[in-house]
């Protein structure tokens, strides 16, 4: 009888070699990583909300971003957006007299931006920027003016936050698309507003 001979051992597959079935996402290009403002965080899948509230703890802007996203490179994009109308005629105004935030926004960047638009920041800075420039002795420069008492303000946008919990669907998101999940949330923000419509 004729023999065969044994057939040659498959090559193995590269460490990198795709495995399972393709997606189904029909247009990769075009959907970015965190489509959808939904991200991987500590808590699994989340959506971070940034805003800026007013004294009144109203909210007057927003941005969504995945839940892993920083704040500090938001702050620019959030002051860009904000524009608070006039009780009689004019432009809105989009210079505040002074930005309060945590030390999250605490950058060289922000803080330019808003000496640039004759902003006072009211941020107090992370530690090690201060060591950071204590290291640097003459050439550090003064270290950055920073009001205590009206540092005390800031909760206001805390309590905004907690003003939007109140609304279920913006706490838990039951919306699966980003521009549904905004409308939930400007729809909350509408019923804050009307609560205290004084401007």
């Amino acid at each position: 009888m004729p023999t065969s001979t044994p057939p040659a051992p498959a090559a193995p597959c590269p460490p990198n070699w795709p495995r399972g079935a393709l997606a189904n996402n029909k247009n990769p290009p075009a959907a970015p990583a965190g489509r959808e403002a939904l991200g991987r965080s500590r808590g699994g899948l989340s959506t971070k909300i940034h805003l800026i509230a007013d004294r009144r703890c109203r909210p007057i802007t927003r941005i969504l971003t995945p839940g892993q996203h920083g704040d500090c490179p938001k702050f620019i994009p959030l002051m860009g957006q904000l524009a608070i109308g006039r009780r009689g005629k004019g432009r809105p105004r989009t210079r505040p007299a002074a930005a309060m935030g945590d030390k999250a926004y605490s950058s060289a960047a922000n803080r330019a931006y808003l000496r640039r638009h004759g902003i006072k920041a009211v941020i107090p800075v992370k530690q090690d920027q201060k060591n950071h420039r204590r290291g640097r002795g003459s050439r550090g420069g003064r270290p950055p003016a920073f009001d205590a008492g009206q540092y005390k303000d800031r909760n206001t946008v805390e309590r905004c936050f907690g003003k939007l919990k109140q609304f279920r669907a913006v706490a838990t998101r039951y919306d699966k698309r980003e521009v549904m999940y905004q409308g939930t949330v400007d729809l909350a923000s509408i019923r804050i507003w009307l609560r205290d419509p004084v401007p």
